[in-house]
């Protein structure tokens, strides 16, 4: 038999090198010129099922800034979907370019992309899409969740994903100040879109002081007017003194040098990929003794309510009651974490590993 020999090894930082390190199953290149659609679809890991995330929208400096996107994305949608009890995997779609570049042919370009994957990946909305354009990527694709309510659908995600935030920020207040209530804390919201939005409105019933932030001066305005909160300017967040600091725009804005300027107890917020290096950044936060609730754990309502669309049978209340279950898991991490002396972000995903390997066995024995 012919013995052949690999002759170079992966190197680091290369595409096969990021997906090596994240243990991804597949990345997929679409590329349309007629359109002129560039996406990338990451799947990260189908052991509990097909892999469901949302398709985002952004203008990327670069391809490389996309692909190490669209990777961290898809492996926290593995995480998130496991933690939240779903028979499902993780998998993420980025789209390269302007939102305003979106048409029909466009969006049903991308769906045939999806189409072709045989059920391997199931999209929804995410960042600058909706429910209108997950109807036309429906018109090529079955594997689409997140449709209108006329259509049959689960309508918009974003008022569930910020119920389950708002849950975990409540569990994470609970572990850091001995009560879940938030009436009188000073709350600082960075991202006043749609989950930003909703949230805003929970902490506002509550009788939480809230201090909202966004990079469109128009949006964060009209919040709020209608809410009450307070505007401060963007560059001034992190310097804040605050009791919680919810970041729901971008990810990353937990770094080097907002960690030292951050003046909070807790951290909870409905952005993705919120440390910018989790491993580096989740432990300055513990050695800090800022309580964080780890984003995928929190931000899970968007995907319960899209996944319970998605096998049929929806209902409303139903999703709300699994959503609501967010704050029992968080309060448990968080409690692993300090037992463990460890990150709550580590704590969060061998939790989430535990069960990934513990139903692979299950289908292994079979």
């Amino acid at each position: 038999m012919l013995e052949i020999k690999a002759t170079e090894t992966v190197r680091e930082g290369s595409i096969f090198g990021q997906i090596t390190t994240m243990d991804h199953e597949q990345l997929v290149i679409c590329h349309d010129e007629a359109t002129g659609l560039k996406a990338l679809i990451g799947i990260h890991n189908t052991t509990l099922g097909p892999a469901l995330g949302g398709t985002r929208m952004w203008p990327y400096a670069s391809e490389e800034e996309a692909i190490t996107d669209v990777l961290r994305l898809s492996r926290g949608m593995t995480f998130k979907n496991a933690l939240a009890g779903l028979n499902l995997g993780g998998g993420k779609a980025v789209i390269l370019g302007d939102p305003k570049l979106k048409n029909e042919a466009y969006l049903r370009r991308f769906g045939r992309f999806v189409q072709s994957l045989g059920g391997r990946y199931i999209t929804a909305e995410d960042v600058n899409m909706n429910t209108s354009d997950m109807e036309f990527i429906g018109l090529e694709t079955r594997h689409v969740t997140g449709l209108p309510e006329v259509k049959g659908g689960g309508g918009d995600p974003s008022p569930v994903t910020a119920y389950g935030v708002y849950m975990g920020m409540k569990a994470a207040a609970k572990k850091a100040f001995g009560l879940e209530s938030l009436e009188g804390k000073r709350i600082g919201v960075q991202g006043v879109g749609q989950v930003g939005k909703y949230l805003i409105e929970h902490l506002v019933k509550e009788g939480a002081i809230v201090f909202v932030t966004d990079i469109f001066e128009d949006k964060v305005k009209a919040v709020a007017k209608a809410t009450g909160a307070q505007v401060v300017d963007p560059n001034t967040i992190y310097d804040m003194e605050m009791d919680i600091y919810s970041p729901c725009a971008l990810g990353a804005t937990i770094n080097d040098q907002t960690i030292d300027r951050l003046k909070c107890a807790v951290i909870a917020g409905g952005a993705n990929n919120q440390l910018k290096d989790e491993t580096k950044h989740g432990r300055m936060l513990m050695e800090k003794g800022i309580v964080y609730a780890p984003d995928f754990l929190i931000n899970a309502g968007g995907v319960i309510n899209v996944g319970a669309e998605y096998f049929g049978g929806y209902n409303r209340d139903t999703v709300y009651k699994q959503t609501e279950k967010i704050y029992d898991t968080c309060l448990g991490i968080l409690n692993k974490s300090e037992e463990e002396n460890i990150p709550a972000q580590q704590a969060a995903i061998e939790t989430a590993k535990a069960r990934i390997e513990a139903i692979g066995r299950v289908k292994l024995s079979f």
